[in-house]
């Protein structure tokens, strides 16, 4: 199975080989989408985590015990629906269509965070700052 995951690294925490833990120890695979460690900061991190459920089970334990937040909810981009104005510049270069116009007579955007891969390409193109990052 596979989960991504938005894990919040406190400051404490950033220097710690996690990723190594998680993938020595607990026998997972990881794919790291982005990220943002750095010394004595807070630090982010959104990657997908690959392994048995058992398995995942026990690294989420395993960072639990370090504090680390985990939300498997959410993702490092930010769709702010009141900022839009639907104005489409951030459709064409969405490569996932994530952010998209289902209805063609309201032409009002509608962002799927389950197809988001954060590749930042709206976040350049939109003029209202209507979409944004964590990192």
């Amino acid at each position: 199975m596979t989960k991504k995951m938005l894990l919040y690294f406190p400051e404490c925490e950033t220097e710690s080989p996690i990723v190594y833990h998680l993938v020595k120890d607990y026998n997972l695979m990881i794919n790291i989408f982005r990220a943002r460690v750095t010394p004595e900061e807070e630090g982010y991190l959104v990657l997908d985590v690959s392994g048995t459920e058992e398995d995942i089970r026990r690294g989420t334990d395993y960072l639990n015990s370090l504090n680390i937040q985990i939300n498997d909810t959410d993702k490092g981009v930010k769709w702010d629906s009141k900022k839009c104005v639907h104005c489409g510049s951030c459709v064409p270069h969405c490569p996932t269509d994530a952010l998209s116009i289902p209805d063609r007579k309201s032409m009002e955007i509608a962002f799927n965070t389950d197809e988001c891969i954060e590749c930042l390409s709206c976040i350049k193109v939109c003029p209202f700052e209507a979409v944004s990052s964590l990192f």
